[in-house]
């Protein structure tokens, strides 16, 4: 399905996200960075732990009021609510204004923000694509994402270790013009959506009940021992990806002050620990962007419990080859073998989902299988206080041997899945 024939609702998302994207990119990757010496390791840890639990909050209620109210109007507002945070938390990082703790309230309400925005965004694909062509539409968001994973380091790199409090007031700025841009040019699509006097005589859920009802939907993970162990998998192996905005920005900083990658006569390439994170992650979202498709292919080929064994042990020969390897060129090998293994996976995750779960119970499964980010993203900051107690090394081959056991775990499922299988038969 081309662009052009897109819903034009789809067509003003895929422009104003891009940019958004792109601006966001530009200083996410190093707010750790940011946090870390602010705070110190330990207490940015838990701060960024923190943060996250209103985000899985955040993104529980978005996909309830949804439903509720539309897509629309969860888009603008959430959309609006981001650009205005970001704004604030480039205020706080100004040159009239130094308040770290002003920052990381900004940067947590930025991110329920955008927790309410994703669930709406996706359902709004849902709502006006025929299911033939879902794949391609999700696929092309998807790639302009990776896209902006590439160019917006590298930028930041440039721009944001220099002019931080410009870069924010930037990316608040292109928010706010997408939720006027939502408002102006796009039209609501959830489907049976009632009247807005309806939806205020209806019965109305507190906050915290409609929090809870989507708690208690999760209640099928317990009911399902195949399912429970591929979420503890997936929980696992979620520490190890979140590590890229995590622990891998502070190693670093704190262990390459400069990387010389090229030395020809009098000219070299010469990059600062800033600008090589930037380029590392630069590299991932590149090779992401280009192999993604191709690896998938390859990977429908083979067993899917092999695939997802081998990806958990190539996981943890990137974080063990980083501990061991405190040099540019080593993050950079490393780091190639971190997105293959990221990449071996990338199309399987969600069709063994659709596999295991009962026709009349898909809803409910993919639900809870986004408890292995929610959860996962919680937890993984515990890795950057950790640094302190055991050393980089240390931490980094802990994540090692976690990552193995999430091999193992996988394993289990896919045996006892075959088992249920073959019984059915």
């Amino acid at each position: 399905m081309r662009i052009r024939d897109w819903d034009r609702n789809l067509q003003i998302r895929l422009f104003g996200e891009a940019l958004i994207n792109i601006t966001f990119w530009m200083f996410f990757p190093f707010l750790t960075l940011y946090f870390t010496d602010e705070f110190g390791k330990e207490k940015a840890g838990f701060l960024l732990i923190f943060s996250q639990v209103f985000s899985v909050a955040a993104n529980l209620l978005g996909g309830y009021y949804a439903d509720r109210y539309g897509r629309k109007r969860m888009m603008v507002l959430a959309s609006f609510g981001q650009g205005a945070a970001f704004f604030i938390f480039g205020l706080a990082d100004s040159p009239w204004i130094h308040s770290p703790i002003l920052g990381f309230i900004c940067f947590t309400f930025a991110g329920m923000f955008g927790s309410v925005y994703w669930p709406a965004s996706q359902a709004m694909v849902a709502d006006v694509v025929d299911e033939k062509d879902r794949s391609s539409v999700f696929a092309v968001f998807y790639t302009s994402i990776n896209i902006a994973v590439v160019i917006g380091p590298i930028l930041g790199g440039i721009f944001y270790v220099n002019y931080p409090f410009q870069v924010m007031v930037i990316a608040g700025f292109i928010c706010i013009l997408l939720s006027l841009l939502l408002i102006k040019y796009t039209r609501e699509t959830a489907p049976n959506l009632v009247s807005q006097d309806a939806a205020l005589e209806a019965p109305r859920l507190k906050w915290y009940e409609a929090l809870m009802n989507q708690v208690r939907d999760y209640k099928v993970i317990g009911s399902d021992r195949i399912f429970l162990l591929y979420i503890l998998a997936g929980i696992i192996g979620a520490q190890i990806f979140m590590q890229l905005d995590l622990l891998v920005p502070v190693y670093i900083k704190d262990t390459i002050k400069n990387a010389t990658l090229l030395n020809v006569g009098n000219w070299d390439f010469t990059l600062k620990s800033e600008q090589l994170f930037g380029f590392v992650l630069s590299e991932n979202g590149f090779l992401v962007a280009i192999l993604t498709v191709y690896v998938t292919k390859k990977m429908n080929t083979f067993r899917e419990r092999n695939v997802f064994m081998v990806s958990a042990v190539t996981y943890a020969l990137s974080m063990l080859l980083m501990g061991v390897f405190g040099t540019a060129w080593g993050m950079i090998i490393a780091m190639a073998i971190f997105t293959f293994a990221e990449l071996m996976t990338a199309g399987l995750q969600q069709s063994f989902i659709s596999k295991l779960a009962p026709e009349h119970m898909r809803g409910q499964y993919f639900a809870a299988a986004s408890l292995r980010y929610t959860i996962g993203r919680t937890l993984a900051p515990l890795a950057i206080p950790l640094t302190t107690l055991f050393g980089f090394q240390w931490t980094f081959y802990s994540l090692t041997v976690l990552s193995l056991i999430s091999a193992g775990l996988y394993w289990v499922t896919f045996q006892l899945f075959e088992k249920r299988k073959a019984e059915a038969i």
